[in-house]
């Protein structure tokens, strides 16, 4: 009788290791998931862009790629799934044909498997961001008051329209490329203006950023099918990531 009650004590230690053992499995599974995936962080420009009030933002590079899009769709937290021409290459090519909607899954992912906190740029932090890159201050082909019209049809739309590779136009001083590309990138913004009441959650269009001004409807993919632009209609949407912290 005494060896059956010591066998059962015994077995009672061994009970409680297992249950040790399975618990600390189910955490280190449970933590392994929630750890930040440093393969997925973007690449940012060599040096912060400091803004008019002498904050920092800290931009992407490039726009994020078809390849890096779609690591958000093969994780099943975007939508879309971007394909590429057999020419071109995934890495290299700029996600475009994104609506605002397409883009906040992307941020929401990117967040989460990052564990950092990226967003989209202002209009006007797109604006100084771009400033040294874009040709608004040119002098007009014409002085005269009333062939105004004649300039700005003459030199609107001198960006090539065609999706080029990463790298293919100008580079800002703080490392930035192609934000003078046929790429426009879409900014938190609302069209119509918080002061004016508007919920940003219920904004029915943003702004994007690219060789003019320009705003789009929040489901637009394809801007030649509708919005609202000085000058002719963006070619291409995509996005670009900047942070408030160092990456």
């Amino acid at each position: 009788m005494s060896a059956v009650k010591s066998l059962g004590n015994a077995k009672t230690p061994l009970r409680l290791v297992l249950i040790g053992l399975l618990a600390a499995a189910t955490l280190g599974g449970v933590l392994s998931q929630r750890a930040p995936d440093p393969s997925i962080m973007p690449s940012m420009a060599e040096r912060p862009v400091t803004l008019p009030n002498g904050n920092a933002i800290y931009v992407q590079r490039h726009e994020v790629s078809v390849a890096e899009w779609n690591t958000c769709n093969a994780d099943g937290a975007c939508t879309l799934k971007l394909r590429v021409r057999p020419d071109q290459d995934a890495a290299l090519t700029p996600a475009t044909g994104l609506s605002y909607v397409d883009v906040q899954e992307y941020l929401t992912w990117i967040n989460a498997k990052s564990g950092h906190s990226f967003r989209l740029p202002t209009a006007s932090e797109w604006e100084h961001m771009a400033a040294s890159v874009l040709n608004h201050g040119a002098e007009p082909l014409f002085t005269d008051p009333s062939l105004t019209w004649a300039s700005t049809y003459l030199v609107e739309g001198i960006t090539p329209r065609a999706l080029k590779p990463q790298g293919s136009f100008s580079t800002s001083p703080e490392g930035i490329a192609d934000l003078d590309g046929s790429v426009w990138e879409w900014t938190q913004d609302c069209y119509a203006g918080v002061s004016e009441g508007v919920d940003p959650a219920r904004c029915p269009a943003f702004f994007v950023g690219g060789e003019h001004v320009a705003a789009m409807s929040y489901l637009i993919r394809d801007p030649a099918r509708g919005g609202c632009a000085v000058g002719s209609p963006p070619a291409h949407l995509g996005m670009r990531l900047v942070s408030d912290e160092a990456v």
